[in-house]
């Protein structure tokens, strides 16, 4: 949370402690309670009216096309080496297939076919 570990956290409730006082300390703990039950109360609001106002067109969508993770650079270009990868194996599949032809070879001595009209 807040990229704070326990010590860090531990040392942080101590100097709030010192500084707020023990006297204080529970009606802050109060006042912060019923900020967090407020908030989660407006947020829990605020989604009802968005399902409300969409209606059922919000069950339609997919929220994993929206998800940020999916979007990750180093699986994008990772996946990107892999098509590569895939259409050079293709190609050098297709290069190294006989080539499907109906040409005949000449026997020794005989001329090769051309076009007159062509030269």
């Amino acid at each position: 949370m807040f990229g704070i570990n326990g010590a860090e956290f531990v040392v942080l409730a101590i100097i709030v402690f010192v500084v707020i006082g023990p006297e204080r300390m529970p009606e802050y703990a109060r006042q912060l309670k019923d900020l967090i039950k407020s908030l989660r109360r407006t947020a829990a609001g605020a989604k009802d009216d968005l399902k409300e106002t969409l209606g059922p067109e919000l069950s339609d969508i997919n929220w994993r096309a929206y998800d940020p993770r999916q979007y990750d650079p180093r699986r994008i270009v990772r996946e990107a080496l892999l098509e590569d990868d895939e259409e050079q194996q293709e190609e050098q599949d297709k290069a190294s297939a006989p080539p499907a032809s109906n040409t005949t070879r000449l026997s020794p001595g005989q001329l090769a076919p051309y076009d007159t009209e062509a030269t």
